[in-house]
């Protein structure tokens, strides 16, 4: 299961004619919104359809729904994707049927809809409805923490939705190095997030040396330019990306920070062939993503930068 999850949610949800009253209605959605805010995407179905539902002012949407929505839309958290069916859906199981036809070309983590959609649709795994979400294997599913083996392929799974869908990212392991084989694989996660508009802002952080204890020792800050500009400079530019390189004197922890989520990763991103070699990855709360990004900025203190560069 990944730790960044993505839904698709028919129109229905978000109507307050499909609640017994409008506390039931406040409850649910309140239910939705601190996943939906914390640990989820909202597909945006048919390049943005889905959306332009919203503005049939017809229907008597919940002003919880609507709020939750206008929250999703600021914080980058509704993800386009192109059709799925060849027809313009008009009603909402016709929605659930454009989700479910969506999900099988890339796969979702559920689909939300009411009892009346369900009912009408059929049973379908990925399919859950919204007042027995607690029982649904689409929402029970969910995990804070991944086991998974030290490999490319397993990070790439866990990485790719946050890499095509987030605006900033910080890769923070004091051992980074492309030079080293062990973090060959770096490179094609970056790329993941190649051909999006605008381009998101990718920082790596690093230590200033190489080795620990007895063996520490410094390398230029000069040097790290070289080595990341060797191994990354020509693919990246033919990605139409650039990293921001932080050299620190020291730090420990090792983190993937985005807008849309925050992971610590208890081996950082370096990867083995030893297949027995696992790791495990957690996703972070809200507080303690933002505590680290503002321990990582330059004008906060807590380390000393020795180096800041960009490639290319």
């Amino acid at each position: 299961m990944a730790l960044l999850c993505e839904y698709a949610v028919t129109p229905d949800v978000f109507d307050t004619r499909f609640y017994p009253h409008e506390e039931v209605g406040t409850a649910r959605l309140e239910y939705l919104k601190d996943v939906f805010l914390e640990e989820a995407l909202l597909r945006n179905l048919r390049d943005g359809e889905w959306l332009a539902v919203f503005r049939n002012h017809g229907r008597p949407w919940h002003q919880r729904g609507t709020e939750l929505l206008k929250k999703m839309i600021k914080q980058n958290r509704l993800r386009l994707v192109t059709a799925a069916l060849p027809s313009v859906p008009s009603n909402d199981v016709e929605w659930c049927l454009e989700a479910l036809a969506s999900h099988k070309i890339t796969p979702l983590t559920g689909v939300i809809s009411t009892k009346q959609v369900v009912d009408e649709v059929g049973t379908d795994p990925i399919l859950g409805r919204l007042e027995r979400l607690s029982s649904s294997q689409c929402w029970t599913s969910r995990s804070t923490s991944v086991r998974m083996a030290r490999c490319h392929s397993e990070y790439e799974a866990q990485l790719r939705l946050i890499m095509h869908s987030a605006n900033s990212f910080m890769f923070i392991d004091p051992h980074l190095d492309p030079t080293q084989q062990r973090y060959f694989d770096v490179l094609p996660i970056l790329l993941l997030a190649q051909g999006r508009h605008p381009t998101p802002l990718i920082e790596v952080h690093r230590v200033v040396y190489v080795g620990s204890g007895r063996n520490r020792q410094l390398i230029n800050p000069v040097e790290w330019e070289t080595r990341f500009r060797n191994a990354w400079g020509n693919d990246l530019v033919a990605a139409g990306l650039r990293v921001e390189i932080f050299i620190w004197d020291d730090h420990h922890d090792r983190y993937l920070i985005s807008d849309l989520i925050g992971i610590e990763m208890g081996n950082g991103f370096d990867t083995t062939t030893n297949p027995n070699e696992i790791t495990t990855w957690s996703r972070l709360g809200r507080t303690t993503l933002d505590d680290i990004q503002r321990e990582f900025d330059p004008a906060c203190n807590r380390h000393v930068l020795r180096h800041r560069f960009t490639v290319p």
